[in-house]
């Protein structure tokens, strides 16, 4: 009969921790992406078809998507950290 080694579930609550706080630094980053194309889109004088091709782009699909990826971020982000402090607790460290 062969051992098997055993499964571990879990984190360790300080990569964890790290883990959420680099993903909220990224939703932060891509909020700043959201607001600085806006913003230049804003202060750009550009006219044709060019530009109307862009910002259908950027209206239709663009900005929606990097819209979710921040909140996917932000949420993801919240959540680890939320079960990193879970797993102190538990563990009695915290």
């Amino acid at each position: 009969m062969s051992s098997q080694p055993i499964g571990i579930i879990g984190a360790d609550p300080d990569q964890l921790s790290h883990l959420g706080a680099t993903l909220q630094r990224q939703h932060d980053i891509i909020e700043g992406v959201l607001t600085t194309v806006n913003a230049a889109l804003d202060g750009t004088t550009w006219t044709g078809p060019a530009r109307r091709a862009f910002e259908a782009d950027w209206h239709g699909s663009f900005r929606t998507a990097l819209q979710k990826l921040a909140e996917a971020m932000a949420i993801s982000g919240r959540e680890c950290r939320a079960r990193s402090d879970e797993l102190r607790r538990v563990m009695g460290a915290g």
